[in-house]
Protein backbone atom coordinates (compact mmCIF):
# COMPACT_ATOMS: atom_id res chain seq x y z
CA UNK A 1 0.00 0.00 0.00
CA UNK A 2 0.93 3.61 -0.44
CA UNK A 3 0.07 6.12 2.27
CA UNK A 4 0.48 9.83 1.69
CA UNK A 5 0.25 11.81 4.87
CA UNK A 6 0.74 15.32 6.13
CA UNK A 7 1.30 16.07 9.79
CA UNK A 8 1.04 19.72 10.76
CA UNK A 9 1.89 21.08 14.20
CA UNK A 10 -0.61 23.67 15.42
CA UNK A 11 -0.14 26.31 18.07
CA UNK A 12 3.58 26.72 17.47
CA UNK A 13 3.62 29.69 15.11
CA UNK A 14 4.07 29.86 11.37
CA UNK A 15 7.53 28.29 11.10
CA UNK A 16 6.80 24.58 11.40
CA UNK A 17 9.64 23.16 9.28
CA UNK A 18 11.71 22.03 12.25
CA UNK A 19 8.83 20.04 13.71
CA UNK A 20 7.81 18.59 10.34
CA UNK A 21 11.43 17.47 9.94
CA UNK A 22 10.98 15.39 13.10
CA UNK A 23 8.21 13.45 11.35
CA UNK A 24 10.29 12.99 8.21
CA UNK A 25 13.22 11.71 10.28
CA UNK A 26 10.96 9.00 11.70
CA UNK A 27 9.81 8.00 8.22
CA UNK A 28 13.34 7.85 6.83
CA UNK A 29 14.59 5.86 9.82
CA UNK A 30 11.86 3.27 9.20
CA UNK A 31 13.67 1.90 6.17
CA UNK A 32 10.43 1.80 4.16
CA UNK A 33 10.42 3.30 0.66
CA UNK A 34 9.33 6.94 1.00
CA UNK A 35 9.27 10.29 -0.72
CA UNK A 36 8.66 13.76 0.73
CA UNK A 37 7.41 16.71 -1.29
CA UNK A 38 6.06 20.14 -0.39
CA UNK A 39 2.68 18.81 0.74
CA UNK A 40 2.95 15.14 1.74
CA UNK A 41 5.25 12.32 2.69
CA UNK A 42 4.39 9.05 0.95
CA UNK A 43 5.38 5.71 2.45
CA UNK A 44 5.11 2.26 0.85
CA UNK A 45 4.72 -1.03 2.69
CA UNK A 46 2.27 -3.33 4.39
CA UNK A 47 -0.68 -1.89 6.36
CA UNK A 48 0.67 -2.49 9.87
CA UNK A 49 4.19 -1.25 9.17
CA UNK A 50 3.07 1.86 7.29
CA UNK A 51 0.46 2.81 9.88
CA UNK A 52 3.02 2.30 12.65
CA UNK A 53 5.34 4.76 10.88
CA UNK A 54 2.52 7.30 10.45
CA UNK A 55 1.69 6.99 14.15
CA UNK A 56 5.34 7.33 15.22
CA UNK A 57 5.83 10.37 12.95
CA UNK A 58 2.67 11.98 14.34
CA UNK A 59 3.75 11.23 17.90
CA UNK A 60 7.14 12.85 17.24
CA UNK A 61 5.42 16.09 16.24
CA UNK A 62 2.84 15.86 19.04
CA UNK A 63 5.67 15.65 21.56
CA UNK A 64 6.58 19.24 20.66
CA UNK A 65 3.25 20.80 19.67
CA UNK A 66 0.07 21.29 21.71
CA UNK A 67 -2.10 20.20 18.77
CA UNK A 68 -1.49 18.26 15.54
CA UNK A 69 -3.44 18.01 12.28
CA UNK A 70 -3.07 14.75 10.35
CA UNK A 71 -4.25 14.16 6.77
CA UNK A 72 -3.98 10.64 5.29
CA UNK A 73 -4.64 9.29 1.81
CA UNK A 74 -4.10 5.59 1.09
CA UNK A 75 -3.92 3.39 -2.02
CA UNK A 76 -4.42 -0.26 -1.09
CA UNK A 77 -3.41 -2.76 -3.80
CA UNK A 78 -2.53 -6.14 -2.32
CA UNK A 79 0.47 -7.80 -3.92
CA UNK A 80 1.76 -4.65 -5.62
CA UNK A 81 5.22 -3.39 -4.71
CA UNK A 82 7.32 -0.62 -6.17
CA UNK A 83 4.28 1.60 -6.75
CA UNK A 84 6.01 4.61 -5.20
CA UNK A 85 8.25 4.85 -8.26
CA UNK A 86 6.12 3.03 -10.85
CA UNK A 87 3.24 5.51 -10.69
CA UNK A 88 5.52 8.48 -11.30
CA UNK A 89 7.43 6.65 -14.04
CA UNK A 90 4.15 5.91 -15.84
CA UNK A 91 3.15 9.58 -15.86
CA UNK A 92 6.62 10.66 -16.99
CA UNK A 93 6.53 8.09 -19.81
CA UNK A 94 3.21 9.48 -21.04
CA UNK A 95 4.55 13.03 -20.85
CA UNK A 96 7.62 12.03 -22.86
CA UNK A 97 5.35 10.53 -25.53
CA UNK A 98 3.71 13.94 -25.88
CA UNK A 99 7.10 15.41 -26.78
CA UNK A 100 7.65 13.10 -29.77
Amino acid sequence: MLVAFSVTPLGVGENVGELVAEAVRVVRASGLPNRTDAMFTTVEGEWDEVMAVVKAATDAVAARAPRVSLVIKADLRPGVTGALDAKVESVERHLAEDQT
